[in-house]
């Protein structure tokens, strides 16, 4: 704890209150940040606005632990955020997710500024924490040691009108000795299917038409239920699900890939011929040191398996580059296999020393130059293979799923942006007709760009939809909302759940 002289004196409670939070990291920290907007507008925050940097009344970060300099990030900008916090009465500041569950009490002992901290198995409490240290003007530090109530039971502020996470587990039971995620998330824990299909039916009749289910191994789903079986079963009863147009998942681990749950993605219309499978080296003596329990055989040949049943499949992947001990065949026996498995995409990351991982004590750590020059040849590589199988793309007639904010240069360039079923991005001339994020467009492919493909002929079709409804619905209520809401006490009750960020922390 703090004393009260560290943090800014308490103001009045019925003024407006607005939040922002900053999240880094993978899907479920994302997935996670949308509870946490849920827990804190439904105790009477309002959303801040874009761009506002720190001068929101709550700002919340949800941290990351899986990269080497994801302390002195979270550090940097807590230090830029001090200031503000010292002129402003009643502002606070929050930290949570798997940063916070590793370091707990350091973090207020190097920024004293901090309000609030909290842990991955308890952002339920944010509400309560931070109403807590206002009236009592001392730090509140709070970390479970496992999962209060599962994330899909508490309220939700989702990003996207026409699609939404659904978790389905949380936690792992893999030992890989880069990965300190399973210290920090803990042992796996699954929903039932039951709850699951549930909140799924209920997102399709508020207007979702696109799914992902998310987990840490989301492929190991039902081995804390005793079903081998459990995730194929789930994906084909999400087959049955009336208005829901498209099922992705993520992250699978090779070790888990079942030749059923291949039938059931080839078999299910609605899942989408996407895979992401995280590959981290082409190496067999890596991957044992790095406790994968697959090895590159095994590998390339669930790619052989997925592309036999799902010819049309984009395939993606995670690779670390400069593990403890990789030597140059090491390295080579990687692009080897990025050669032979031709990914749509690669996220490609250098080895990232952790405290508390095996690989952190290992002999053998590989030069930053080295690390560099491997990681440039990788990406080049990649680079290469990406815009090959993008150009396989032109001239097929594709339905995109248009997009909210993924087309960066859209308005310059008069186009729209939308994700094919195997989620490539794919950016359209503008149609005469109003097309809505959510509503469904038929185009076809006129030019491949490694990263995205462009469709510059007219569309060929629009389809308006219940998702495109949804948004439209959702828009024209955010510019109807008041300015602000008065704070009032944390509500207590059950409530109401993106597009998928491939990739992205190297965990699974």
């Amino acid at each position: 704890m703090t004393s009260s002289s560290d943090r800014s004196p308490a103001v009045d409670v019925l003024s407006t209150k607005t939040y922002e939070i900053r999240t880094y990291g993978c899907q479920m920290n994302v997935h996670d940040s949308e509870r946490l907007a849920g827990l804190l507008e439904d105790a009477g925050y309002v959303r801040a606005p874009e761009g506002s940097d720190g001068e929101a009344d709550v700002v919340v970060f949800n941290t990351c632990a899986v990269r080497e300099n994801a302390d002195n990030k979270l550090y940097g900008n807590l230090g830029h955020l001090a200031p503000k916090k010292a002129s402003r009465p009643g502002m606070q500041i929050a930290v949570g997710g798997c940063l916070a569950q590793k370091d707990r009490d350091t973090i207020v002992k190097r920024a004293p500024w901090v309000d609030v901290v909290f842990g991955t198995h308890n952002i339920g409490k944010l509400p309560v924490l931070l109403e807590r240290a206002r009236v009592q003007e001392e730090a509140q530090v709070e970390i479970a040691e496992s999962l209060e109530a599962f994330p899909s039971t508490l309220p939700t502020r989702r990003e996207s009108a026409y699609a939404a996470w659904v978790s389905i587990s949380v936690g792992c039971n893999n030992t890989c000795t880069f990965c300190i995620v399973p210290a920090l998330r803990g042992k796996e824990k699954d929903r039932r299917p039951g709850d699951i299909l549930a909140e799924i039916e209920a997102l399709v009749a508020e207007g979702v038409s696109e799914v992902t289910l998310l987990g840490q191994n989301v492929n190991a789903y039902g081995s804390d239920i005793g079903d081998r079986e459990a995730f194929s079963k789930l994906l084909r009863a999400c087959g049955k699900i009336d208005g829901l147009e498209r099922v992705r998942f993520t992250s699978p681990h090779p070790r888990d890939f079942t030749d059923d749950v291949i039938a059931a993605m080839a078999e299910t219309p609605n899942v989408m011929p996407q895979l992401h499978m995280p590959l981290q080296s082409g190496s067999d003596p890596v991957l044992k040191a790095m406790r994968r329990s697959y090895r590159q055989e095994r590998f390339l040949g669930i790619i052989e398996k997925v592309r036999a049943a799902i010819p049309h499949a984009a395939i993606s992947t995670d690779i670390i580059v400069g593990f403890p001990g990789e030597t140059e065949e090491d390295f080579q026996q990687t692009l080897h296999v990025v050669r032979e498995a031709r990914f749509a995409q690669a996220f490609t990351f250098q080895y990232s020393k952790r405290p508390g991982t095996p690989a952190a004590e290992m002999d053998g750590q590989i030069p930053k130059k080295v690390v560099q020059e491997r990681y440039e040849r990788l990406v080049a590589l990649q680079e290469e293979i990406s815009w090959e199988e993008n150009k396989k793309q032109v001239g097929r007639t594709l339905e995109l799923m248009v997009a909210e904010g993924e087309g960066r240069k859209d308005e310059t360039t008069h186009r729209l942006s939308g994700r094919a079923p195997d989620s490539r991005l794919v950016h359209f001339t503008k149609p005469d007709q109003e097309v809505r994020p959510g509503d469904v467009v038929t185009v076809e492919v006129t030019y491949a760009a490694p990263h995205h493909l462009l469709a510059e002929g007219p569309v060929l079709d629009v389809r308006r939809t219940r998702a495109g409804d949804a948004w439209e619905k959702r828009t024209a209520e955010k510019a109807a909302k008041p300015a602000g809401v008065l704070l009032g006490l944390p509500k207590v009750g059950v409530p109401e759940p993106l597009p998928a960020v491939s990739g992205g922390c190297a965990v699974d």
